[in-house]
């Protein structure tokens, strides 16, 4: 099951409650619990919620709005009372400058900025736990939109899992450089018997652009039934939807107004580093 924390589960709960306790009603238990029903509105409750209130596509009211329909559709002042209130207030790393220049540049630059849902840059961060072997292990699973034959669809793009990485850990150094003798092919590959003594070190005879495939040693494990998953921990979000920028999307489970999905991590991105920042969010 995924999220059992999550507040669509405990609104659930909640209106049981309210059932069950005639004498307690939802507008009560929201204002002596919950903070009121202000707080429920305020709250970005989905992620889609998030997409459209960054774009302005939504009321304050929860109401979604059309173009061509809706005045107010992606309204400059509307998006920026919502960017005011889309990101982690507890994070004292999002400074205000940073909110500002960021909020400034997708509404008021050249030309403003929107996040496509159906776009590429963006993807999904899922902590899990697998048995591997008998032993549960923490792995994270990367998720991205592909298009499908009809709509779109999450598909598994990458994975870190720790028994694979460690697996992989080239040595720094053998005492004798490790490779396969040029004139090998005289001898019919017989000193193949050699490379495969110490299989510890069987990736110094590979070529130097091999990288490990974890996404196919992931598939080949479960195939063969000793992955096992077991439960989703927690789900982020990844966007470079906006040139020169990246930022995190998380879910806040806590009182008060500031919760939901809301920028956790936020950071402009230089020329060209974009694939460094991917390579250290893949743990590469």
């Amino acid at each position: 099951m995924l999220l059992g924390n999550s507040m669509a589960r405990l609104r659930g709960w909640i209106f049981l409650l309210t059932l069950m306790l005639p004498n307690v009603g939802w507008a009560q238990f929201t204002s002596e619990y919950l903070g009121g029903e202000k707080s429920l509105l305020a709250e970005t409750k989905q992620v889609n919620q998030f997409f459209r209130r960054f774009n302005g596509e939504e009321l304050p009211s929860g109401a979604r709005m059309y173009p061509g329909r809706d005045s107010l559709y992606r309204d400059p002042h509307l998006r920026e009372e919502y960017l005011a209130v889309l990101f982690d207030e507890s994070n004292p790393s999002i400074n205000s400058e940073w909110r500002r220049s960021f909020t400034n540049e997708v509404i008021y630059g050249d030309s403003a900025r929107f996040l496509d849902f159906y776009g590429p840059d963006w993807f999904a961060e899922v902590n899990t736990t697998f048995s591997f072997y008998g032993r549960e292990y923490d792995m994270i699973l990367f998720l991205k939109l592909e298009r499908a034959e009809v709509g779109v669809k999450w598909v598994i793009s990458h994975v870190y899992f720790e028994p694979f990485q460690d697996l992989f850990q080239s040595p720094v150094k053998e005492i004798r450089p490790a490779f396969i003798h040029p004139l090998s092919h005289e001898l019919d590959f017989m000193n193949l018997i050699k490379v495969f003594r110490n299989k510890e070190y069987l990736e110094l005879y590979a070529e130097k652009t091999y990288k490990p495939d974890f996404l196919s040693l992931f598939l080949y494990e479960s195939k063969r039934k000793n992955l096992e998953f077991r439960r989703v921990k927690k789900v982020k979000f990844h966007f470079f939807q906006v040139d020169g920028w990246y930022f995190e999307l998380s879910e806040f489970n806590r009182p008060g107004m500031n919760r939901g999905w809301l920028i956790s991590q936020i950071s402009q991105i230089p020329e060209g580093q974009k694939e460094v920042l991917l390579n250290f969010i893949y743990t590469r």
